[in-house]
């Protein structure tokens, strides 16, 4: 008898279901489909997940950890304001540039009204420390004299987020208006 693994089958699913919400939205994405192109069933899905909502929820909660992950791996505290942010902003858009997938979720979710990371219980843990991060940048930076302006750590965020964001979610009107 083949045992199963259920953080492999879990994995996959998430796996799955980022590309097909990714490549379709929240309304295109079938859970029949994620099943079909899974190892695993629906009725898995379900088990799993609850439901289509909790099914985007995770989808959700994992993008979201793998960039906090990948931004806490870069171990900015050693280097010097400057050189912090300039690094922090780099991987910010080569980050969105390799994952795509990111960008069309967010705008899935907010197309939606955010209404899965407002229930998500796992969201602000994740997300709050880049946050604590570009603070603690800031705040070495304006104590050494490198930033004179006393910017808020959530608007660099949102500034450095919509340069990413936006090249991706709209590259394709780009294309078509500057064909580039």
């Amino acid at each position: 008898m083949k045992r199963r693994d259920p953080a492999r089958a879990r994995a996959e699913l998430l796996a799955i279901a980022t590309e097909e919400f990714a490549r379709v939205g929240y309304f295109g994405a079938r859970v029949d489909e994620i099943a079909a192109k899974s190892s695993t069933t629906k009725r898995m899905i379900y088990y799993y997940f609850g439901d289509k909502d909790g099914l985007f929820t995770a989808v959700l909660e994992h993008a979201y950890a793998d960039i906090r992950a990948a931004e806490k791996a870069l171990d900015l505290s050693g280097l010097s304001p400057r050189d912090a942010l300039g690094r922090l902003i780099e991987h910010t858009l080569r980050y969105h540039a390799a994952h795509p997938e990111l960008a069309r979720l967010v705008s899935a979710e907010n197309a939606l009204g955010a209404v899965h990371l407002r229930q998500s219980s796992r969201q602000a843990d994740t997300n709050l420390p880049i946050l604590q991060t570009l603070d603690d940048i800031l705040t070495r930076g304006r104590a050494d004299g490198s930033f004179v302006r006393d910017v808020a750590a959530v608007d660099l965020h949102l500034q450095m987020s919509a340069i990413a964001l936006f090249r991706i979610t709209n590259a394709p009107t780009i294309e078509a208006t500057f064909g580039v």
